[in-house]
């Protein structure tokens, strides 16, 4: 009897060991079953932003697909500077850092450094009048950069070298902020990504790019040091995976591609029409969009008339939406000439476009090839993608497309396709204009929303010191 009280309390401590032990091992970070992938990051325009259409950023969108990836649901919790998104990160308050940072020595000694995003290059940037420096050793003033940022890692490196380069750091401001201190004149010189500088000279004009302080920089996600290896495992296997079926530079062409084209003098002229032309037909576009968001349609139309009504061209197309006559009559307008009947036929017009393409088109890039068929026809568009399969490229996806539409206009192309020769070349630019367009009515409704919703806090404020007021003055109350 005692012998069988033995192995029975002799089992039982070695039950009692293994489930200690099974605990203690999900105490470990990697190894607990996880629900929600946290993922630090900053506001910027190309890495997280809320719009009214939802969430959007190049690092929003691959932490959504790595989330996916994970079958994890994402929370993308945003930081005020880069040293909280670290202490973040050290105390497990998120799982990694996808904010736009580059690849620098510092990080890979205090950080796990996931595989290449995208490269950009470190530019000076200044105001348009001011006279830039050919050489960092000509800098005499100081530079401002954000606290933490690899941009101080950078100048750091150079002040071995040109002992009297100074700059001063900046804890509470974010890149584009700088940027538009020195759009203001407030600030001399900054120091930004080229993809940063590309998207926000869109907004401040003003803004021009110096010299080359580094080039090639990779942008990467960061990961805690220690306790990270299967997360590193399974992004190494999702970047394979991303970089493999062409996905990630989708992800490049539309963020970046169609911001490297810039003009001056067009930038300042949309910026006005947004404030003189854009009122008399904002609710229109709002009112006819339907399921369109109205900024891409209000983007198309400024592409085709600059807001003109009474617009024409040499090919017979006229008015806002610049409709040909047989257009006009098959989407039901009678007067091309009137704005309200325009801004109707060229949304219809699109919506059919929209509702013709192939569903093998994804989602967020049906309106690209929408918006290409619209210029030069469904038609050409179509043997583009034909074009394109046969040449073993992706006919549904933007990326590959804008490049094939140019070659409708070589003969050794176009006789080949049933719709013959196109301007194929014109269609992409003119889409890349649009999307241009669209960004900025995008960042400038956000801009809008801040300051009203800062104006509501002043009110809200004002209405509480009000009431605090009243109150005393009804209860006798003495102010302290």
């Amino acid at each position: 009897m005692n012998r069988i009280l033995i192995i029975f309390l002799t089992l039982l401590l070695l039950a009692s060991c293994q489930r200690v032990a099974v605990e203690n091992t999900k105490l470990i970070p990697d190894e607990i079953d996880k629900t929600v992938l946290n993922v630090g990051t900053v506001y910027g325009s190309q890495i997280y932003i809320t719009t009214g259409q939802g969430e959007a950023g190049f690092d929003f969108e691959m932490a959504s697909r790595f989330a996916e990836y994970l079958n994890l649901d994402l929370a993308m919790k945003p930081y005020s500077n880069i040293k909280d998104l670290y202490q973040a990160l050290d105390k497990g308050e998120i799982d990694l850092i996808a904010a736009g940072l580059t690849d620098t020595a510092t990080r890979r000694e205090n950080f796990r450094l996931g595989p290449p995003l995208y490269r950009v290059n470190q530019v000076l940037v200044y105001k348009q009048g001011t006279h830039p420096p050919k050489h960092i050793s000509q800098l005499k003033e100081s530079i401002t950069v954000i606290t933490d940022s690899s941009f101080v890692e950078t100048l750091a490196q150079l002040q071995h070298t040109y002992t009297e380069l100074t700059w001063e750091q900046e804890k509470d401001k974010d890149s584009e902020e700088l940027l538009a201190m020195i759009a203001r004149g407030e600030i001399p010189y900054t120091i930004a990504d080229s993809t940063t500088f590309e998207i926000n000279r869109r907004y401040m004009p003003e803004l021009r790019a110096g010299l080359v302080l580094k080039e090639k920089q990779a942008i990467v996600w960061l990961l805690p040091a220690k306790n990270s290896d299967r997360l590193m495992s399974s992004l190494l296997s999702f970047w394979h995976d991303e970089k493999r079926n062409g996905s990630l530079a989708q992800l490049n062409e539309k963020y970046f591609a169609h911001v490297k084209r810039f003009d001056y003098v067009d930038t300042r002229a949309f910026l006005r029409a947004i404030d003189n032309k854009l009122p008399k037909y904002k609710e229109r576009f709002q009112y006819y969009a339907g399921d369109l968001d109205w900024r891409k349609l209000a983007a198309t139309a400024y592409q085709e008339s600059h807001w003109n009504p009474n617009a024409r061209s040499p090919t017979g197309v006229r008015g806002l939406m610049m409709l040909t006559l047989p257009t006009a009559k098959q989407m039901g307008i009678e007067n091309r000439l009137d704005a309200e009947q325009s801004i109707k036929g060229g949304a219809k017009y699109l919506s059919d476009i929209l509702n013709r393409l192939p569903e093998s088109i994804p989602e967020n890039q049906r309106m690209w090839f929408a918006l290409a068929s619209y210029n030069i026809g469904y038609g050409h568009v179509e043997d583009a993608r034909k074009l394109a399969s046969s040449m073993g490229l992706n006919p549904s996806a933007w990326r590959d497309i804008k490049e094939v539409l140019p070659l409708l206009r070589k003969r050794k192309y176009y006789t080949k396709t049933r719709y013959g020769y196109a301007r194929g070349n014109e269609a992409v630019h003119y889409v890349d204009n649009i999307r241009r367009y669209y960004d900025t009515l995008v960042w400038i409704d956000n801009q809008n929303q801040l300051l009203e919703d800062e104006q509501d806090l002043i009110e809200d404020a004002k209405l509480a010191e009000q009431l605090s007021t009243d109150h005393d003055t009804l209860t006798g109350a003495q102010p302290q």
